[in-house]
């Protein structure tokens, strides 16, 4: 898998599993905190709640970190686009979002986002490595 695109298009996937996998229960947790009062669970574990942020800042600021978090993922998604278009602005993009996306991961207590990131991070490299030029 060393081919540029093969690179770019699996990183894509990664980063559109990623930015969908946690940006739409991210609007499913907002939209239940906000009517609810409370942190919404699955299969009994809390979703979005329960970590670092809400210990220390409290459940009243779960909604704005939570707004912020899915806008996070929608860019994630945005990276995901342009490498799919094997374009170096996306695996740039995804590199820059990398320190922004482990907060909000430390911040609710999400392990499972840095299994996929190290994966799409490790392919990422190798695309940028691969490909010419900044701009592209």
């Amino acid at each position: 898998m060393s081919h540029p695109g093969t690179l770019a298009r699996s990183a894509a996937v990664l980063a559109w599993s990623s930015g969908i996998g946690f940006g739409l229960p991210g609007l499913y947790a907002i939209a239940h905190l906000v009517r609810h009062g409370e942190i919404a669970t699955f299969l009994g574990y809390p979703t979005y709640g329960h970590g670092v942020f809400e210990n220390r800042c409290g459940i009243r600021t779960t909604v704005p970190l939570l707004s912020a978090f899915v806008v996070v993922c929608a860019a994630e998604c945005g990276a995901g686009a342009l490498l799919w278009q094997r374009r170096r602005a996306g695996g740039t993009l995804a590199l820059v979002l990398l320190p922004v996306e482990t907060v909000f991961w430390v911040g609710f207590s999400l392990p499972y986002g840095p299994v996929a990131a190290a994966a799409r991070t490790a392919l990422v490299l190798r695309y940028l490595r691969r490909v010419p030029g900044r701009g592209r």
